[in-house]
C-alpha cells in the first residue's frame, strides 16, 4: 500500500515518483509495493486516487495536477479499459496552466508514463485501475 507517512494534510502517499512495474487485479505495483485502486502520479509523489471510471474525471478529481502544474508539462490519463475523449473544458483548463493532456487506456498509459519518466520528462499520470 501507499506509504502512511504523514503529510501536511495527513494524506498517505509515496514521497517520490517511480515507474509502474505492474498493473491489473484492481491495482498497481511500484517501488517494491502494491496498491489496490487507482493512482495519481506526480513528478514528486504518488497518491491514491478515488476515480474508478473516466466519467468521474474532472477538475476536482485532478486538483493535485492543477496545484502542481508548474512542475508538469504532460498529463497522461489511463482510462481503464474504456476509450474516453476528455471534455473540451477540461482540456482548456489544463491548457490554461500549460499542461498537455493525453488520454488512453491504462496499459498504454503506463508504458508511456514509464518511458517519459525514464527520460526525466515533466510528466504526471492519472491511472484508473483495471480488473
Amino acid at each position: 500500500m501507499i506509504s502512511d507517512m504523514a503529510t501536511p494534510n495527513d494524506t498517505p502517499h509515496f514521497p517520490r515518483s517511480a515507474p509502474i512495474d505492474g498493473y491489473g487485479k484492481g491495482g498497481f505495483a511500484f517501488a517494491d509495493m502494491s496498491h489496490r485502486g487507482s493512482l495519481l502520479c506526480l513528478p514528486d509523489s504518488i497518491w491514491a486516487w478515488d476515480v474508478t471510471e473516466p466519467s468521474q474525471i474532472d477538475r476536482h478529481a485532478l486538483q493535485r495536477i492543477f496545484d502542481a502544474a508548474n512542475k508538469i508539462d504532460t498529463l497522461i490519463i489511463g482510462t481503464g479499459t474504456a476509450v474516453w475523449i476528455p471534455p473540451a473544458p477540461l482540456r482548456s483548463a489544463l491548457r490554461s496552466v500549460n499542461v498537455v493532456l493525453d488520454a488512453m487506456q491504462t496499459g498504454p498509459a503506463i508504458r508511456t508514463y514509464n518511458v517519459m519518466i525514464g527520460e526525466r520528462r515533466r510528466v504526471a499520470a492519472a491511472l484508473i485501475a483495471v480488473p
